[in-house]
């Protein structure tokens, strides 16, 4: 009887062990389905990301890099007039109506006399990145992060504050170099950022907003990007890592931790990062800081013209099929270019047997060239190609100058649908008195004040030969040669 009620106890108590594992594993199998799957953490590679290759970790390559990624504040003093308090924000006008103007003057004028108001000292702070290049103590930014700085800070990593001294700046770029007075220091080596291709993973290090040691990641969106209006010489590469205020200066490093770019600006409308970010290319930036650390200021080369862009309504009206090239749309008199026999109208092909693909190119090769260095350019002349050589001259401080102003009111409408001109005062060309911002013309970049001297290569010198220029030419693109200040330059209509 009690081996019965013990096989039976048995019985029951193994039937429970069963069930119970059996409701575990379906559990844990229900479970598995629903649950994301855990994979094991792999210990961190200490060897540089393999190109075409996606790295679980870039800890080491910012372990490394970000020790030499420093922030920048600065601070310049400016003098406001006082109204009343000095060192104090200026009297509420809800008081004044009360109290009237010498409650402010007896009551912030203690020590000044009666009635005197002095002028206040106010100081504006700004807070960006820099990177250190140089063990010696060499840091490259932004120029406009410490532009106008009276006291410029820089804060390491280890939160070590030194004050920087201004070596120089170029405005141009937007570059400028700091000393801090220091040795060994941990830096980032500069890559060759020509080598940067598109869908490159880069990592963006600084501090946005004042978030110090802020890393993002991203790729190369594209590279060189111009024609922003950021800077007058702008060759950027664009990358969609996050760069924020508070980033410029900062470092854009390629997955070696080696320097493509100093981080510049952002397209934002709201002032926060979208996706688009631009940095200043690694070789123009140490280009910039060679030549202010020899010279003390940017030295750039100068060929003295006007270099334009070949559209496709500007082939079609040079009866070109192709758009390769570089057209010069003016010639200044006693440059380089005029000695070496160069005219409006030639087509640059290339410089030193590299292809010229644009005007931003051309301007930006010619102006890294140092003076006095002799380039060759394979140019297009009258339908023959010729090689020129062109010895370069130092850019003057100042290139451009004012537009001729129409009459109020003068002008007529002419035969260039759109347009009214008006005779030049000069008597050569006509003046443009009117565009309508829709036609072809206003379309195509014709402005009020623009002076038209040619009609397809054929000079006009009144309002009846432009006229009779423009009823003359056929359907397709038309070729104006216009004066703006004390440039000319072409303009392709379409008719």
């Amino acid at each position: 009887m009690k081996f019965q009620n013990f096989w039976k106890e048995s019985r029951i108590f193994a039937f429970c062990l069963i069930s119970a594992s059996v409701g575990a594993v379906i559990g844990s199998g229900l479970w598995a389905e629903r649950a994301p799957a855990l994979a094991p953490v792999a210990a961190a590679s200490t060897a540089a990301v393999t190109p075409g290759s996606i790295e679980t970790s870039f800890a080491p390559v910012v372990e490394k890099a970000l020790p030499a990624v420093v922030n920048i504040s600065s601070s310049k003093a400016t003098k406001v007039s006082a109204d009343g308090i000095q060192g104090m924000p200026q009297m509420d006008p809800f008081f004044r109506q009360f109290f009237g103007e010498e409650f402010g003057r007896d009551f912030g004028g203690r020590g000044r006399g009666r009635g005197s108001i002095m002028p206040r000292k106010q100081y504006e702070h700004s807070l960006g990145s820099g990177v250190v290049v140089r063990s010696d103590g060499y840091i490259l930014t932004n120029n406009h992060v410490i532009d106008g700085a009276n006291e410029i800070t820089v804060t390491f990593d280890n939160k070590r504050e030194m004050k920087a001294k201004l070596v120089g700046t170029d405005a141009k770029t937007d570059i400028a170099v700091l000393k801090v007075d220091a040795t060994n220091l941990p830096t980032i080596a500069m890559a060759d950022s020509s080598k940067a291709r598109v869908g490159d993973l880069v990592l963006a290090m600084g501090s946005p907003f004042g978030l110090k040691q802020t890393v993002t990641m991203g790729i190369v969106s594209a590279r060189g990007r111009t024609g922003l209006g950021i800077e007058d010489y702008e060759d950027f590469i664009q990358t969609d890592a996050s760069i924020n205020p508070g980033n410029s200066g900062g470092a854009l490093l390629n997955t070696h931790g080696e320097l493509i770019g100093i981080n510049t600006a952002i397209l934002a409308n709201n002032g926060g990062n979208q996706g688009v970010g631009f940095a200043v290319p690694a070789n123009l930036a140490r280009s910039v800081m060679t030549q202010v650390m020899e010279h003390g200021k940017v030295v750039r080369g100068y060929l003295g013209l006007l270099p334009q862009d070949i559209t496709p309504a500007m082939a079609q009206a040079l009866h070109s099929k192709q758009t390769e090239g570089v057209l010069i749309g003016d010639v200044t008199a006693g440059a380089p270019a005029a000695a070496a026999g160069l005219q409006r109208g030639d087509v640059i092909l290339d410089l030193n047997g590299q292809k010229v693909e644009d005007s931003n190119q051309l301007r930006m090769r010619v102006s890294m060239t140092p003076p006095g260095t002799t380039v060759q350019l394979r140019v297009l002349h009258d339908g023959s190609e010729k090689t020129v050589a062109v010895k370069l001259a130092e850019m003057p401080a100042n290139v451009g100058g004012s537009v001729e102003k129409s009459e109020e009111g003068g002008g007529a409408a002419s035969a260039l649908e759109g347009v009214s001109v008006e005779a030049s005062k000069s008597g050569r060309g006509v003046v443009v008195t009117d565009v309508d911002q829709g036609s072809p013309a206003g379309m195509a970049g014709l402005r009020e004040g623009d002076t038209i001297l040619e009609v397809n290569r054929a000079s006009v010198s009144s309002v009846a030969d432009f006229d009779k220029a423009m009823r003359n030419v056929s359907n397709g693109a038309t070729l104006l040669l216009v004066k703006r200040g004390d440039n000319t330059f072409y303009v392709a209509v379409q008719k």
